[in-house]
């Protein structure tokens, strides 16, 4: 099944634009983002310390609503959804 994810600021430059990926039916949110990850050094480096977690300023965002990092294993993923990637968003 094919997920498109779409990444911001820092995170679009070290993934490269927005992807669609190919995963196994069934895939979870955690199976995607190590996909994404590992389509290059730089993707890899962004997402994820070098003890494998995601890294703690990674917003995820699936179909439109915020999903919290605890349900990342459990989120079961389906042909056609979106994922976005964020940084900590900050302004004034």
């Amino acid at each position: 099944m094919q997920v498109r994810v779409r990444a911001f600021a820092r995170l679009r430059e070290a993934i490269g634009g927005d992807l669609t990926l190919e995963v196994p039916e069934g895939a979870t949110m955690s199976r995607l983002l190590v996909a994404v990850g590992g389509t290059s050094e730089q993707a890899g480096e962004a997402l994820f310390e070098e003890s494998g977690e995601l890294r703690g300023y990674v917003i995820l965002m699936h179909n439109g609503r915020r999903v919290r990092r605890a349900e990342a294993g459990t989120l079961t993923l389906a042909d056609g959804d979106e994922v976005a990637l964020f940084p900590p968003v900050a302004g004034g």
